[in-house]
């Protein structure tokens, strides 16, 4: 199964291709949608056209995105949910089923903490996907949640097949 992961922004949104087979999880693509325009509108649309590139370059099965996280800034949290509305729409038009994460979820996914910071889940990310060198800390976070994802389908995959006793 090919997932594409996204970390929602919208000034910069990660993203993560992982393929999950038998043979473990296999590293295709990751990289950071930078937005350049000043018009808000512009930079969703900007989101919006790179995500269906990504789509059509990648043909991913399955998207997982992160959800929004209400902190202290209420007008951060409404752009962050435009910026996810934008690539959800996107892959949508390509018929990709979407799936939701928080942040907490993928951090106990992937590194088995969900209070771990942003290094602890890009080092985890680069181990369990082999990957040498640098990796943008938004791109990591795109990864996690695409292994995130395969983590929950895997587990839901041997519920169903009575594989927990």
């Amino acid at each position: 199964m090919r997932i594409l992961g996204i970390d929602p922004g919208s000034r910069l949104t990660g993203y993560g291709i992982i393929e999950d087979s038998p043979r473990g999880y296999k590293y295709l693509a990751s990289g950071s949608i930078r937005t350049q325009a000043d018009y808000f509108p512009d930079r969703l649309k900007q989101i919006f056209d790179c995500i269906v590139e990504i789509v059509e370059l990648y043909q991913p099965e399955q998207m997982a995105i992160e959800q929004v996280f209400m902190h202290k800034n209420a007008d951060s949290a409404l752009k962050l949910g435009q910026a996810r509305g934008a690539a959800i729409c996107a892959v949508q038009t390509g018929g990709v089923p979407v799936f939701e994460y928080a942040a907490r979820q993928v951090k106990q996914a992937v590194v088995g903490k969900g209070g771990a910071d942003k290094l602890q889940v890009q080092h985890m990310v680069k181990v369990l996907l082999g990957i040498q060198g640098e990796l943008a800390v938004d791109a990591s976070d795109a990864l996690a949640i695409g292994l995130c994802h395969s983590h929950y389908q895997q587990t839901a995959l041997r519920m169903s097949q009575g594989g927990f006793r």
